[in-house]
């Protein structure tokens, strides 16, 4: 559904400098504890300020199933994302809504974790769009800011798992390429690593990694994910 996005917008000016960027998608967080929570009022603002066809995705932590629809349909969101310990259950219940399932992924059993979870997902009908893999946290939701296991996505996409695999977890202008180039991801997703503070984003650092990452998507689009170093 996209391939370039930034997450964690949370002013108008942030959306047009994303935008101006050549980003795909942004983010909107919803999840009270985050530093970069916004109320619909705000994602109003932040919406009127982006270009038709920008995807506009909602990020969400263990939240009730009603509250991510309302929440979705109010806003005309593109694509939902779990970020929490959402059950396949609670996808079902967003009905014919898109989203996005997130794991943090510290080995290969978090590999067979998101396996079984897809084929229970398959079986119930609610396959998500896409999968996020980010970096493990010792507690607590939301994204890392650190690196995520670049052979575990390798190996994800190498098996040829669908859904469509975001790479997440500490991407930076300085290292998305060679993230894209050693995994293959054909999307990739940052919030910290374009920001000046938590919530703030930097729009010379925007362009920066927008720049990098369709670098690296134009190599990992024509040819195979580079051997581990």
């Amino acid at each position: 559904m996209f391939t370039v996005k930034i997450c964690g917008i949370t002013r108008p000016d942030d959306a047009r400098a994303v935008a101006a960027a050549g980003a795909d998608a942004i983010g909107l967080n919803f999840y009270p504890q985050s530093p970069r929570v916004i109320d619909l009022d705000r994602a109003r603002a932040i919406i009127a300020e982006l270009p038709a066809g920008m995807i506009k995705v909602g990020l969400f932590v263990n939240a009730p199933s009603a509250e991510i629809c309302r929440t979705c349909d109010t806003l005309g969101l593109d694509l939902i994302q779990l970020h929490g310990d959402e059950r396949p259950e609670l996808l079902a219940a967003l009905g014919k809504r898109p989203a996005m399932k997130a794991f943090r992924v510290a080995g290969p059993e978090g590999l067979q974790a998101i396996a079984n979870y897809l084929e229970i997902c398959r079986v119930r009908g609610c396959m998500p769009r896409m999968i996020l893999l980010d970096a493990p946290l010792a507690r607590g939701f939301g994204g890392s800011g650190k690196l995520a296991d670049w052979s575990l996505a390798r190996q994800y996409i190498q098996n040829g798992n669908p859904p469509m695999l975001v790479l997440a977890g500490g991407l930076k202008a300085e290292n998305v390429a060679k993230a894209i180039r050693e995994t293959g991801a054909t999307a990739v997703d940052t919030a910290s690593g374009v920001e000046s503070q938590p919530g703030i984003k930097d729009p010379a650092t925007i362009r920066a990694f927008v720049l990098a990452a369709k670098q690296g998507l134009g190599y990992a689009l024509s040819c195979p994910p580079a051997p581990p170093s």
